[in-house]
């Protein structure tokens, strides 16, 4: 199944201020959200933004939450963002059919949030070089979860270019150029 713009949008799950130091890779996990992110926002996929328990664990970081347009980041406590029926509204009102997920923690918040995207109806697409957890040990046994509830894995690059389409596109040189 090919992924387009029509009915697609980007989640980005709690990349918070004492949450990504604990991550494994958390420079490299910083950088490819980054992309993903710009690229995402260039081709006008819209974005939600989650945080868990923000008086707990900061606000979304600022060199991500700088790069987001119109930055409203919904406060949620259950693991799943499904859980919190704002995020459900959100994807309603965008007209959601496919969520493209990055964020941390892998196998606890965007784990659960996959399979009841999945569960519900939708088609969620986890970018894995965009997800991390404390140990990469977890985000391999996530990896291996999200193969056994069929559930899409790609990474930043391919996601962003089979958006694209084309290098016909208009917005096809301003992605080459993130992914470079």
């Amino acid at each position: 199944m090919r992924i387009t713009r029509e009915n697609t949008v980007g989640l980005v799950i709690d990349i918070q201020e004492r949450l990504l130091p604990a991550m494994a890779e958390q420079e490299e996990l910083l950088r490819t959200c980054k992309i993903l992110i710009e690229g995402l926002q260039e081709l006008a996929i819209p974005l939600v933004v989650t945080q868990q328990y923000t008086k707990g664990l900061g606000e979304t970081v600022e060199p991500i939450r700088s790069l987001i347009n119109d930055f409203n980041p919904i406060e949620k406590r259950d693991f799943s963002c499904c859980d919190e029926n704002a995020v459900v509204e959100q994807l309603k009102a965008k007209d959601a059919k496919n969520v493209i997920i990055c964020g941390i923690e892998s196998h606890v918040c965007v784990l659960q949030t996959a399979i009841d995207l999945k569960e519900a109806g939708y088609v969620p697409v986890v970018v894995m070089d965009c997800v991390s957890s404390r140990s990469l040990d977890h985000v391999d046994l996530a990896a291996e979860r999200f193969r056994h509830e069929g559930i899409m894995m790609t990474s930043y690059e391919s996601i962003l270019f089979e958006l694209t389409r084309s290098s016909a596109a208009a917005e096809f040189r301003a992605i080459s150029k993130l992914v470079k």
